[in-house]
């Protein structure tokens, strides 16, 4: 298996002038997700949206309103009863299971409120395991690691277990491990909602600057509006639809 990251040999055809579609790294085409019971539930409810390559983007609306259930279909991590996600270029809905997961691994950073790291590896261990996941030699896995650990300003807690680590440092770890490959796309599901008001400043200004650095397309779901306002667009959700796109 090539150890060449994904992101690394990603190119844009040049042989003529891009269209919406094409310059889109995420596209909802008329998306609903329903969910069946007792009684139906529409989560999502016809939702269009196209997000341009390098954009940030906060997604906001009251609990229930479907941001997560939005992410979780951007992320390939549930997909739609009706309609289409196209992400980086790929049809989600079109996807075997396989193609999917090589979907997620290879274009996607997910970044969560609750870090989600496993606790009996360091941090160096959490941030290079994707890419032990991805067939890395050793060595190599430990430098991506140690240069990731040390642009989130982690270089003196590369051994310590995540029950060491502070909440502020737990997520920078979190995002660190988001960022291994370099992913064209990274999703943030209520990155600062676990944290208190300073240090969600500071992560929130760490993504920012990552963000800023490496040209990812991000889109964060936050109640939180200080998030949502340093965001170039957001994108407010009510009972399942797009009740407002505003553009800074």
């Amino acid at each position: 298996m090539s150890s060449t990251p994904a992101a690394d040999t990603r190119s844009v055809p040049a042989t003529r002038p891009p269209t919406a579609a094409a310059t889109a790294a995420i596209e909802l085409q008329s998306v609903t997700r329903q969910f069946a019971g007792k009684r139906d539930v529409v989560v999502l409810d016809d939702v269009s949206l196209a997000i341009p390559r390098g954009e940030m983007i906060a997604i906001i609306g009251p609990s229930g309103s479907g941001k997560s259930t939005l992410l979780n279909l951007i992320g390939g991590l549930d997909r739609p009863t009706a309609g289409d996600v196209v992400v980086d270029g790929a049809h989600l809905a079109r996807l075997s299971d396989d193609e999917l997961t090589r979907v997620r691994r290879d274009k996607i950073g997910f970044i969560f409120q609750f870090f989600n790291l496993l606790p009996t590896l360091s941090s160096l261990e959490n941030v290079g395991l994707p890419l032990h996941l991805r067939g890395w030699p050793r060595r190599k896995v430990d430098a991506r690691a140690r240069e990731l650990l040390n642009l989130v300003q982690l270089g003196n807690r590369m051994t310590h277990l995540p029950e060491e680590l502070s909440g502020g440092e737990r997520q920078r770890v979190a995002i660190a491990r988001a960022l291994s490959i370099y992913p064209p796309i990274l999703l943030a599901d209520e990155p600062t909602g676990n944290l208190d008001t300073r240090t969600g400043g500071e992560i929130l200004a760490l993504i920012r600057d990552l963000h800023g650095r490496l040209g990812s397309t991000a889109v964060i779901v936050t109640h939180d509006m200080t998030v949502a306002n340093s965001c170039g667009r957001t994108i407010a959700l009510r009972d399942g639809r797009i009740v407002e796109d505003l553009r800074r």
